[in-house]
């Protein structure tokens, strides 16, 4: 069986199903691997902060350990991804594998240094953020145009499984290994099995045409992403929407940014090249990515806040309220993707975002009692509304990153595949910051006149009175906050439907290509 000559397959590429199937298997569960460890902190925080002798009020010094995952993740997948292109993606992941093996072991050999600790979440973020790109761009060298939405779709799965076993996985393992640094050491084994696999699947050899690598644009743009992610991240929100060092660092990352910019227009070899693609599909698909992933972020925060301050839901069970949108966030990316082959991509991804809008719709509408509001009489609103979110934009991974595939030559599948990832994180970071910043600003707004009843000296039941009704107050204050910030989201994901039909809905030259 010959794979098309025009998806550029690397040399050496397995030739018949079997193969290629193993190939794209072992590129997922590298996949998730790496997207387990995204989350796997959640579950043992408060483990973690016992380990370091951090206090529980002081959260903050302790988040660096989660943001410099998401640093490393960011920063590096742009010119990892391009170095696929050149190298080849079996050199690549492997030697991603290697720092993620090594991260991991920095990590749970930190003793008790939070600094350390950060460092060693950072190369593991590092390493890990270019297995998604690199295992995408496979799929669009191994596959035809024609199917290859469907296993976009199951890597995509493969990354959103993470987030939702993550937790729980870290959890488990702590238990049965007795110490969360037991999580950690657990991935040398895992990794070297991952590094075997990889060596036996995959093509081993760069594709002939492949191009020079622009280190320079990749390290100016792992600048800039990196300074903007350290703008936002404020351990004091409540005073103002950015930290002290926000404004220079926000500065420093658009000088970062437009010499990237700069360089791109007068190198010879650009990181992300766009004379042979199609910008209209390529930056409408990096736009909705953008606006999924502020979506996304924002539900995986402020949903459990909500199952926390209005539902009374604290701990593992918070937690379990947002595994209604978790579970329907795989289901709706495989989905997306075998719907890309009879809808196409255009009305694929717009209608994962319309249905997320009106998921957010419902969620902004909830009212106080929504535990015991049910659809039909038989299906519960709130489980029936964070599924509907969870499964629309689920049902755009696949489509958005094929669209990207297909808008740029197949040297370019792993920037290109990196830049759709980027771009949903981005949306993640600033989507999260901007609308929870907006959030405490309200909510102090809305209680700036709101003072605690002074109840002492007053019979029981004016005291009773007076702090339910202090109460009141509150929760209608929270409720409104919440309202807001969905009904922004929901906004977001509109918008995002907006650039999705600026995609082609299908390809425009016939497929020839033996499947």
């Amino acid at each position: 069986m010959t794979l098309r000559a025009e998806a550029s397959t690397e040399a050496a590429a397995p030739a018949d199903g079997s193969r290629r199937r193993l190939a794209i298997g072992v590129g997922g569960a590298t996949v998730l691997l790496a997207a387990l460890d995204a989350y796997v902190v959640v579950g043992v925080l408060t483990d973690i902060l016992d380990a370091l002798h951090i206090a529980t009020n002081r959260l903050e010094r302790v988040t660096p350990v989660v943001t410099g995952f998401l640093l490393g993740y960011i920063a590096g997948m742009p010119l990892l991804g391009s170095l696929s292109d050149r190298l080849g993606r079996r050199a690549v992941l492997i030697g991603c594998l290697v720092g993620f093996a090594a991260g991991s072991a920095l990590t749970a050999a930190s003793s008790d240094s939070v600094w350390l600790l950060t460092a060693g979440r950072t190369v593991q973020g590092l390493a890990g953020g270019a297995l998604l790109p690199v295992t995408l761009a496979l799929a669009g060298d191994l596959w035809s145009e024609r199917r290859r939405a469907t296993v976009l779709g199951a890597v995509g799965a493969a990354q959103e499984l993470g987030s939702v076993l993550g937790p729980l996985y870290g959890v488990a393992i702590a238990a049965l290994l007795g110490s969360w640094r037991g999580i950690f050491w657990l991935n040398l084994p895992l990794a070297a099995v991952a590094i075997a696999l990889v060596w036996f699947a995959l093509p081993g050899h760069p594709r002939p045409e492949a191009r020079r690598t622009d280190v320079v644009g990749g390290l100016l743009l792992a600048v800039a992403l990196g300074a903007a992610v350290v703008a936002l991240y404020n351990p004091d929100p409540e005073k103002a929407v950015l930290p002290p060092w926000g404004p220079w660092t926000l500065a420093g990352a658009a000088v970062a940014g437009a010499l990237f910019v700069a360089w791109e227009l007068r190198a010879r070899t650009r990181l992300v090249d766009l004379r042979d693609a199609r910008p209209r599909p390529f930056f409408a698909a990096l736009a909705a990515s953008f606006c999924a992933g502020a979506a996304l972020m924002v539900t995986l925060v402020d949903v459990e806040l909500v199952a926390q301050t209005l539902l009374g839901r604290g701990g593992v069970h918070s937690t379990l309220v947002l595994t209604r949108f978790l579970i329907a966030l795989p289901i709706g990316a495989v989905l997306g993707g075998w719907l890309v082959a009879r809808l196409g991509e255009r009305w694929t991804a717009a209608a994962g975002l319309l249905l997320a809008t009106g998921g957010y719709l419902l969620i902004a509408a909830w009212p106080a009692d929504v535990l015991q509001r049910h659809y039909l009489t038989v299906l519960p609103r709130l489980d029936t509304d964070l599924a509907l979110a969870g499964l629309g934009l689920g049902l755009a991974i696949a489509p958005l990153s094929s669209a990207v595939l297909r808008a740029t030559p197949p040297a370019q599948h792993g920037v290109s595949s990196s830049a759709v990832v980027v771009a949903r994180m981005m949306g993640m970071l600033i989507g999260v910051a901007a609308l929870t910043a907006w959030g405490l600003h309200r909510f102090h707004e809305l209680t700036a006149r709101l003072n605690f009843p002074l109840v002492f000296g007053k019979p029981a039941d004016e005291q009773k009175r007076l702090l339910d009704t202090y109460k009141a107050a509150l929760q209608s204050a929270l409720r409104t906050e919440y309202r807001e910030i969905f009904l922004a989201t929901a906004a977001i994901c509109l918008l995002g439907a907006a650039c999705a039909l600026l995609l082609q809905s299908r390809s425009p030259r016939s497929d020839t290509a033996t499947p």
